[in-house]
């Protein structure tokens, strides 16, 4: 019954604003840490970002840093991903995750491995 569900992608233009939604059922987000992940045609599937409400943190590649920013929104089960100055290397496939519990301290919140639930993705296009 564990589900997530992403959507929110599309085609933008650089310089442009998208804002990911990922609607999670089965399971409290105040209880798990979610992750987004992005992987474009030829390259590796990375992290992009984390959010954990229990512990209240996040975390963001570098490459984003300063442009992405993840939320939730507990009472509506929803995590966030506003992505804003989108430059075409951020094309991809969006994905978000659970992570697993019992992970946050023995493992990098972006090994993908740690994540037991994904969503089924959403394209974000970036080009003129």
């Amino acid at each position: 019954q564990v589900q997530l569900v992403e959507s929110g992608g599309g085609l933008v233009q650089p310089g442009g604003s998208l804002r990911l939604s990922c609607a999670a059922s089965g399971f409290r987000l105040d209880s798990y840490g979610i992750g987004w992940f992005r992987q474009a045609p030829g390259k590796e599937r990375e992290g992009v970002a984390c959010l954990s409400s229990r512990y209240g943190s996040t975390a963001y590649v570098d490459s984003v840093q300063g442009r992405f920013t993840i939320s939730s929104d507990n009472f509506e089960n929803t995590v966030y991903l506003q992505m804003n100055s989108l430059k075409p290397e951020d094309s991809a496939v969006y994905y978000c995750a659970r992570r697993m519990r019992g992970t946050r301290t023995t493992m990098p919140w972006n090994v993908a491995l740690t994540y037991d639930y994904w969503g089924q993705g959403t394209q974000v296009t970036v080009s003129s």
